[in-house]
């Protein structure tokens, strides 16, 4: 009998455009040889050109669809993506904090790749006082390092205080990815910190428009590389290979932001 592959779960909204949200977060854990389960907790109108509708889930659905994967299958690491309401992001950390042992990326998803809101502001409190303290790595973008902390970053060193930051909100590690910095680079930069060891990775950047996807798919990754028991620094470095690659082999797809390619490795 064919031996199971690690169980990771993530719990986020779907991009019915297929390059963000869930979608790339099943497509990322197939490529990366686990096994893919969903929490659904919001659908979107979504294309190339944007956001077009949002349409939250109830609590109890997703409440329902947690409990159902986790109680009968288990589950060996979470990913958090969009969750869209004060009341979602509560519920979610909620059931996060009953699940011990079990490791967990948050991808605090603010805005969409075209700028389009993607949780109302009501509900940062809610992700800087209950999500975050049970992450086990939070995954912020520089946008989203200022809407969580005020804090607008432009170079390396800010990058630092963003991370001590968003560690002073609770999560064991801190992963600031800095590929929104201002200025004309050769290569991308991210700080993955725990407040004591720092690991800057660099990865080269790619003149490539079609990046939909990037975060969800790099939590993702981080997500996998923990469920297969890889320490959170080997994991990141592990993630960060696999979505540089996506990024480069990222491709046109309708009239706007194109997705990265998740199947960059098998093609």
């Amino acid at each position: 009998m064919t031996s199971r592959p690690p169980l990771v779960l993530t719990v986020a909204g779907s991009d019915s455009g297929g390059g963000a949200g869930i979608q790339a977060d099943l497509k990322t854990m197939l490529a990366l040889g686990v096994h893919g389960m969903s929490v659904l907790t919001a659908v979107t109108a979504q294309n190339s050109r944007g956001v077009q509708g949002v349409w939250e889930l109830p609590v109890e659905a997703v409440r329902a669809q947690y409990r159902a994967v986790v109680d009968d299958i288990g589950v060996q690491a979470v990913k958090t993506g969009m969750l869209a309401s004060a009341a979602l992001v509560e519920t979610v950390a909620e059931l996060l904090g009953g699940t011990p042992g079990v490791p967990v990326v948050v991808d605090p998803v603010g805005v969409s790749k075209h700028g389009d809101p993607l949780l109302a502001e009501a509900a940062l409190d809610s992700v800087r006082t209950k999500l975050l303290p049970v992450a086990t790595v939070a995954t912020p973008n520089l946008d989203e390092v200022t809407q969580l902390t005020g804090l607008v970053v432009e170079d390396e060193t800010g990058m630092r205080r963003a991370a001590d930051a968003i560690l002073a909100y609770g999560p064991r590690w801190a992963l600031i990815k800095g590929g929104h910095l201002p200025g004309d680079f050769a290569e991308v930069v991210d700080l993955l910190t725990d407040g004591t060891e720092e690991h800057w990775l660099y990865a080269p950047k790619y003149d490539n428009r079609h990046t939909h996807g990037t975060g969800c798919t790099l939590a993702s990754a981080v997500a996998s590389g923990l469920a297969k028991g890889l320490a959170v620094p080997e994991a990141v470095r592990e993630a960060k290979a696999y979505v540089t690659g996506a990024i480069a082999a990222g491709f046109a797809l309708g009239s706007g932001i194109g997705p990265v390619d998740h199947g960059w490795r098998t093609r």
